[in-house]
């Protein structure tokens, strides 16, 4: 169900998730909620060849992951630090928690919004989507992104607006952006995710490993 396009420096992590209930409803587990206090230490957001490891990954298609397009786990540490990161929802909220202390970028989108088929690949020059309610547009061109039959929907640096999880959703599609060489590191931040998901009632299907 996800086409994975040759990439030398990347090694994809994905899962689905089918809730318990519509997300609404899904109440934040207290193992989530844990996990992004404001004095909480992310495991490995300190870790210089990590970050630079992910910042290649985005930069190699000619993408530039500087400024506000940086990779979505730095943002991240800043806005957990200063408490200027609310609760969204359950998957929201359990994929900032993992994205937080594993420093990889995580995207999840709402698999009933996105249309098949889904690929990922470098968006071409020239690619945008809307990523906030307000109409806010990214520039994706030459970043590894997410892909449905309308076009990039996802990536490193923000999701789209348009495939994002909201109230109704009950199916997730989630997507680890795994530097080759933290293959293994990704493997383990797709497993956490998976369990906090599980955790809270969701059936789980992996679906990229890596490989």
């Amino acid at each position: 169900m996800l086409d994975v396009e040759d990439h030398p420096l990347l090694a994809l992590h994905a899962f689905t998730a089918t809730l318990p209930a519509r997300l609404a409803a899904c109440p934040v587990t207290p193992a989530i909620t844990a996990r992004l206090a404001p004095d909480t230490v992310p495991l490995h957001a300190s870790d210089a060849q990590l970050q630079r490891a992910v910042r290649d990954l985005l930069r190699h298609g000619g993408f530039s992951p500087s400024g506000r397009s940086k990779p979505s786990c730095e943002y991240l540490v800043r806005a957990v630090a200063t408490g200027a990161l609310p609760s969204i929802n359950l998957a929201v909220d359990a994929c900032n928690a993992v994205s937080l202390h594993m420093a990889l970028p995580i995207s999840v989108v709402d698999l009933d919004r996105a249309k098949s088929p889904l690929r990922v690949a470098v968006a071409a020059k020239g690619a945008r989507y809307v990523f906030n309610a307000a109409g806010q547009e990214i520039d994706v061109g030459g970043l590894l992104s997410l892909h449905d039959a309308d076009g990039p929907c996802a990536g490193p640096v923000k999701d789209s607006h348009r495939t994002k999880t909201h109230g109704d959703t009950t199916r997730l599609l989630a997507v680890v952006w795994t530097p080759r060489a933290w293959s293994s590191h990704g493997d383990a931040a797709r497993r956490a995710y998976e369990d906090l998901l599980r955790d809270a009632g969701a059936t789980i299907t992996t679906v990229a490993d890596g490989r």
